[in-house]
């Protein structure tokens, strides 16, 4: 899967859940996982991620979304079930995402909303578990981005094995450039 991508939780206070999403986040690839407003005890959420997540995959805790800082050309994409937001399955997803749930008995704060570049729900009746939300993202994420079979039409798995990636050739944008002749050597457009 190309790009990279972050999940976390706005004001969580469950241990348990963001143990979960570190050990789902390991799982699919996060680059990283943070808190803000949380009210957490770190050494449980480590007894209860026991696939070691913690040592693989960061945690950035932050004390308000004003002092949340993320990867400079970085998407924020909250998940979060209001009227306007955008349906999981109808959403491209960004090379570059961090990937924002509310805590377990509430909403994204309106500031954290507010600093959001997207909004998107998971179609369902009503809110799931915070830790599975994540991972559904992550799932939606990694069918989107990875490199998989097409679907059949037929049920059941595909007809044949996923189409291997096409490099293109080289594109040379400055071939008139007397310090790129050097490098070009033979070069033909």
């Amino acid at each position: 899967m190309r790009g990279y991508f972050a999940l976390g939780a706005e004001g969580i206070s469950k241990s348990g859940n963001i143990g979960t999403i570190m050990r789902s986040g390991h799982a699919f690839g996060a680059s990283f996982v943070f808190t803000v407003n949380a009210a957490l005890d770190l050494d449980e959420v480590n007894r209860v991620d026991t696939s070691g997540g913690q040592d693989h995959v960061p945690l950035y805790t932050y004390p308000n979304v004003a002092a949340m800082a993320l990867p400079e050309g970085c998407t924020l994409v909250g998940v979060e079930l209001t009227d306007d937001a955008v349906d999981l399955p109808s959403f491209r997803h960004p090379l570059r995402a961090a990937y924002v749930l509310g805590p377990e008995r509430g909403s994204l704060s309106p500031a954290m909303q507010a600093r959001c570049d997207h909004i998107i729900k998971i179609p369902t009746k009503f809110c799931v578990n915070v830790a599975v939300a994540a991972a559904i993202v992550m799932y939606d994420r990694m069918i989107s981005l990875g490199r998989f079979a097409e679907r059949p039409v037929r049920v059941g798995g595909p007809a044949g094995p996923a189409p291997t990636h096409v490099h293109g050739r080289q594109k040379v944008r400055n071939v008139d450039s007397k310090r790129m002749r050097p490098l070009l050597g033979d070069w033909q457009e």
